[in-house]
């Protein structure tokens, strides 16, 4: 049984070519991938690239304080936001007490991110009562009055399944109706839809009526003043859609604006029927089978979906506008879609004119939830990458200075087998090259100073790989064999070394990567991706390549710049065996008789 598994052996040693193809496919199709993407370059962190540094100051929300726990909640939120964009090297960290400060590297989706960190986020899903265009929208004439209104289609809403965009109207007031008929209507929606059930609560479960009601006894006090909010509202003017939702409750009616393919429309809203924190999960995915384009899927909790059948089912009763639900996000519809029939089964699409970056933001809005603070803006600098250049220059100069000295040790020391060494390195920076350069693109991997240095330190550990491999070449010479069984039988020892050495270098990356944040992440993900490269080189390369050389007669017959003289190392002679004499045992020497 031993003979064929020697012959297996020796037939795989005798193809280390496979081994050297495999890894230069592996270079070709990542150089390739390299230049499909556009991106022949590593992304730069921001001390190396500059970017935007942010402070935002917290202010106590009701409900809310400012303290250790909601800061560390609004911190860990801020980056899930900005790593659901694909901004990765972000740090965010608290100062003081109430500060939380943002460097947002220069990059791609850096603006978006800058946009979203500090929002609240507070969402949630109210019945229209109202709608109308506001501001220059409005003042334009309409062909007819119509309940259209003249208005753009805005997103549709329809159970997880459904791929046609669907088509809704502005609101019941036509553009160019008269304020008498405006506030009449106003009246009547709120007469119809603006009181709370008894369940109702602030935490937004309450349940507008959708179906016009007799009035209650006694008029809500605040009917009037919000009817002259709606009608006095100008959603082009900045400081009105500012102030439109301020300090609205959840179990309360409110105004407010949204947009619309460039258009202002202004919104009468009743409560809140569902609360954006029953949003179990949102992405944003493109349609490929009708012609929705981009949609946002959202799953509700158990909770959510039911509070969201029965309101979806309460406005499919209604006319336009109030079979709409307006979607508020921090005091701003961000979509009203309508509804044909309850959405059951805790899914739902939200489908019409997204764009990619819109539904996408949107998703990752819903995703990661509400900030439990608000957050004002105290002030925004663009960090250069001057001072990150230099340091730059600095470690770069370190790490040749390094190399070099690696490089000159090799040669002093193993002569022919530092080209071996030489060509391995060159062979796992080219992998490690072009992996960071994919890493931006995919996952938004960005090359930060400590990540540099994990790059730096890698060249000590690859290379001590080399070095365990040739020493174990050197001992089977040593002992007497020659150079080709000599790399063959030194391998599995040495294999057995290096892949414990590269366990323990990246577990330490690891657990450096899990347990910091920040910086501190690049150099551990760097040192832990050449760790895993090293294991690739000297497999797939260093080993194949030494089987290769020991057929050259350079290295076989063992030249003194080889680096394996027998002479110099020490070689002992050949060791043969003798026969012993099959006679009977007796002494050899007959002076011994």
């Amino acid at each position: 049984m031993a003979a064929p598994k020697r012959g297996r052996s020796a037939s795989a040693q005798s193809k280390p070519g496979r081994s050297l193809a495999l890894i230069l496919i592996a270079i070709v199709a990542l150089t390739g991938g390299m230049f499909a993407s556009g991106h022949t370059t590593p992304r730069l962190g921001i001390d190396l690239a500059g970017g935007t540094s942010i402070t935002l100051k917290a202010k106590a929300d009701q409900g809310s304080a400012i303290n250790k726990a909601n800061m560390d909640t609004a911190v860990d939120i801020m980056n899930r936001r900005v790593n659901g964009l694909g901004v990765s090297e972000a740090e965010v960290q608290t100062q003081g007490t109430d500060n939380i400060i943002v460097n947002i590297p220069k990059g791609t989706n850096s603006a978006e991110a800058q946009q979203q960190v500090g929002t609240t986020a507070k969402l949630y899903f109210r019945p229209v009562l109202a709608s109308e265009p506001s501001g220059a929208a409005a003042q334009s004439p309409s062909p007819s009055a119509s309940s259209s209104g003249g208005s753009s289609p805005k997103p549709g809403a329809s159970p997880s399944g459904s791929a046609s965009p669907q088509q809704a109207t502005s609101g019941s007031a036509s553009p160019t109706g008269t304020a008498t008929s405006q506030g009449r209507a106003v009246t009547d929606a709120l007469k119809a839809g603006s009181t709370p059930s008894p369940s109702g609560s602030a935490s937004g479960s309450a349940k507008p009526s959708a179906t016009p009601s007799a009035p209650s006894s006694g008029k809500p006090s605040g009917d009037t003043a919000l009817q002259a909010r709606y009608a006095a509202l100008n959603c082009a003017k900045p400081a009105d859609r500012a102030n439109a939702g301020k300090n609205a409750r959840p179990g309360q009616p409110t105004v407010a604006c949204g947009e619309n393919d460039g258009a202002w429309f202004k919104y009468l809203l009743g409560p809140a029927a569902v609360d954006g924190t029953e949003v179990k999960k949102a992405q944003a995915v493109f349609d490929t089978q009708g012609a929705s384009g981009w949609q946002v899927q959202m799953t509700f909790t158990s909770g959510g979906g039911k509070k969201f059948a029965d309101i979806t089912g309460e406005l499919a009763k209604n006319q336009t506008p109030q079979n709409e639900f307006g979607i508020v996000l921090d005091g701003e519809v961000v979509s009203s879609p309508f509804v044909h029939g309850a959405i059951t089964g805790g899914q739902a699409e939200i489908s019409g004119s997204f764009k990619q970056e819109e539904a996408q933001n949107l998703a990752n809005m819903l995703s990661y939830g509400a900030l439990p603070l608000s957050f004002r803006e105290e002030s925004v600098t663009t960090v250069t990458a001057a001072l990150g250049g230099e340091q730059l220059r600095a470690g770069l100069l370190a790490g040749a200075i390094g190399l070099a000295l690696v490089v000159i040790y090799l040669v002093v020391y193993y002569r022919g087998l530092s080209l071996v060494a030489m060509a391995s390195l060159v062979v796992s920076a080219m992998l490690t090259y072009l992996i960071m350069t994919l890493l931006g693109p995919a996952i938004g991997f960005a090359l930060n100073l400590p990540a540099v240095c994990g790059a730096i330190v890698a060249i000590g550990i690859t290379a001590d790989s080399f070095i365990v491999y040739f020493e174990r070449i050197r001992d089977e010479i040593r002992e007497g064999r020659s150079l080709r069984p000599a790399v063959e039988r030194a391998w599995p020892r040495a294999r057995r070394t290096i892949l414990v050495s590269d366990f323990v270098s990246f577990l330490a990356a690891a657990v450096l990567f899990i347990v910091t944040v920040g910086k501190v992440q690049g150099f551990a993900f760097t040192l832990g991706l050449t760790t895993l490269l090293d294991v690739v080189v000297v497999f797939l390369f260093t080993k194949p390549l030494m089987t290769l050389l020991a057929r050259r007669k350079f290295f076989a017959d063992g030249h003194k710049w080889s680096g394996l003289d027998p002479k110099g190392l020490g070689a002992k002679p050949p060791l043969r065996r003798t026969r012993r004499s099959a006679g009977p045992a007796g002494p050899a020497d007959p002076k011994e008789a």
